[in-house]
């Protein structure tokens, strides 16, 4: 069953969830627009694809009509179709999405059941640099030097679960890693410890586009940019300059406070892979529900009573 939402009503749902995604790209915007590049903020729109006037757009979520005139907008963005509560999501476009939908589901069931591991250190930043010329933020130096960069990553071991930081590993690096992640094997790897899995929430939320509603994609945007800073505080750059105090993650004392930090983002983290699993688990059942209805109707429509015939 559809829930309706009044034009009044969603209309000021769409304009409070605006104002809070420009409050937060505004600075990006303006940087942009003076040709300005951030090693810290820049990688929330570039490495996440969603663009700032995607993020701008309100939805429902799946399940959801809009009432009024001015939700004849939606029928312009994809999915969308009228009904005769207004314009919601259709069955057809929530079926095209079902293999994403299960993907989803199954990878965020596995982290969410997993023990969160907190003994990384925030070293796959590390790791990228090791024994390489090819610094990745090239016009940001390196705290300790290459060749101190370099100590560090050998005076413990690397223990990274998630292969999309995994990946951008030197191959100097890749052999001291604990344990070789891989695409395939992403879901027997995830923990919900981890700062890139926990970051990654935004990702699977905008994955799903409009299925799910725009709040928790915004709420698991503010996870990502302040597991972001950690991320970078906790990594070789000196981000001084720019507002960032480092976490010298090389002496004890700084592991210990990356370790807090990492802990307060994944207690953040875990409510929103909680909601996002539910959504996900309320859009397969919809599709079983829609699955099921058109079976019956298929049937129905083929079913003669006793005595007539074609």
């Amino acid at each position: 069953m559809l829930e309706v939402l009044s034009e009044p009503a969603w209309t000021a749902r769409a304009a409070a969830h605006r104002a809070r995604v420009e409050a937060f790209t505004g600075p990006h915007a303006r940087r942009a627009s003076r040709g300005e590049a951030h090693p810290v903020w820049d990688f929330l729109f570039s490495y996440y694809s969603l663009r700032p006037r995607q993020l701008r757009v309100w939805h429902p979520g799946h399940g959801t009509a809009l009432a009024g005139p001015g939700a004849s907008e939606y029928l312009d963005r994809a999915g969308y179709t009228s009904v005769a509560d207004g314009v919601t999501l259709s069955a057809e476009f929530l079926g095209s999405r079902l293999p994403t939908v299960a993907f989803v589901a199954d990878l965020l069931r596995a982290t969410e059941d997993r023990a969160p591991q907190f003994g990384c250190f925030g070293m796959h930043e590390w790791a990228m640099v090791y024994r390489t010329d090819a610094v990745r933020h090239g016009r940001v130096p390196l705290r300790l030097g290459a060749a101190g960069t370099d100590a560090v990553v050998e005076s413990m071991p690397l223990r990274c679960t998630h292969f999309d930081a995994f990946r951008f590993f030197t191959d100097a690096a890749v052999p001291r890693n604990r344990g070789v992640p891989t695409r395939a094997g992403q879901r027997d790897w995830e923990q919900p410890g981890c700062l890139h899995a926990n970051m990654d929430l935004y990702k699977w939320c905008y994955k799903l586009g409009p299925l799910i509603e725009s709040q928790l994609l915004v709420d698991c945007l503010h996870v990502a940019a302040d597991a972001r800073e950690l991320d970078m505080r906790a990594s070789p750059y000196d981000l001084t300059d720019l507002g960032f105090e480092p976490i010298t993650v090389e002496e004890p004392a700084g592991r210990a406070e990356y370790v807090r930090c990492q802990g307060v983002i994944a207690e953040r983290a875990a409510p929103l892979r909680r909601a996002l699993l539910t959504w996900c688990q309320r859009l397969l059942a919809s599709e079983v529900t829609n699955a099921a209805h058109s079976a019956y109707d298929s049937v129905s429509e083929g079913f003669l009573p006793a005595g007539k015939m074609n």
